[in-house]
């Protein structure tokens, strides 16, 4: 299974989302690799630390390497990094994608990475990919690529509004380049049970038929430390309220 975790709006929890089920997939003994696509590499620094500045092979050589053509190119797996967890693999970001993604779309890379990921699917079982917070030339690779799309949301007006631009760009992805592409679901994040404001946007959203997964994750300062101590939650914490969440996210979507 490929999963992209979308979303234009940025700080709705995209990495976080991402590198906690990922986790929680290579602990449940899957090979499972993150493919982090965002410049600002917040997936790669949650699962590498400082390390993430170390790395000798980054997805700036993955994309770098289509622009040059080689006798020998290397095989996408060779791109990919081990991180610190037991069968869970990063292809890290850097922030050079930014400069690369006008030279990669002018010479109609698009579908590159479509057919990196089903070379890698042969070897992984699970692949998480992290997106930008825009619609640009990574995050359309990554619907493309993908067989299903997560979105994160964060419960106010601004972001249903928003929402709807979202899933009509989903849809367009779609019908003209992967008619399997699936919205999996929503997934409600920094939720807040005992404020109003939260349960009304939720239960707008539900009224009009969305998929939103009844899975909800909820707003806690704990996260923001297992970012600094570069450890999804289930390897920071793993009793507390969010690493549970976050599993039974994971099972909600399988």
């Amino acid at each position: 299974m490929v999963r992209v975790i979308f979303n234009q709006k940025g700080g709705v929890g995209k990495s976080t989302i991402t590198c906690n089920l990922a986790a929680i997939s290579a602990d449940e003994g899957a090979q499972t690799l993150v493919i982090d696509l965002d410049p600002q590499g917040n997936s790669s620094h949650y699962l590498l630390g400082d390390r993430d500045e170390q790395v000798e092979t980054t997805l700036v050589d993955f994309y770098s390497q289509m622009l040059n053509m080689r006798f020998k190119p290397k095989r996408p797996e060779e791109f990919a990094t081990a991180t610190p967890f037991d069968n869970l693999d990063l292809m890290a970001a850097h922030p050079d994608l930014t400069e690369l993604a006008g030279k990669l779309e002018s010479r109609y890379k698009m579908l590159k990475l479509r057919e990196a990921v089903k070379e890698l699917s042969e070897i992984y079982d699970a692949i998480y990919i992290d997106t930008p917070p825009a619609l640009n030339f990574y995050t359309r690779s990554a619907l493309i690529a993908a067989d299903s799309c997560l979105i994160p949301f964060d419960c106010d007006e601004f972001s249903k509004h928003a929402l709807y631009t979202l899933l009509e760009n989903v849809a367009e992805i779609r019908a003209d380049h992967n008619p399997e592409l699936q919205v999996e679901g929503i997934i409600v994040n920094q939720f807040q049970p005992r404020a109003n404001l939260p349960k009304r946007v939720v239960s707008g959203l539900i009224e009009e038929g969305l998929p939103v997964l009844d899975a909800y994750i909820s707003s806690s300062v704990r996260i923001r430390e297992s970012h600094e101590q570069a450890k999804p939650m289930i390897h920071y914490d793993p009793r507390h309220k969010l690493s549970l969440e976050f599993r039974n996210l994971y099972r909600t979507l399988n």
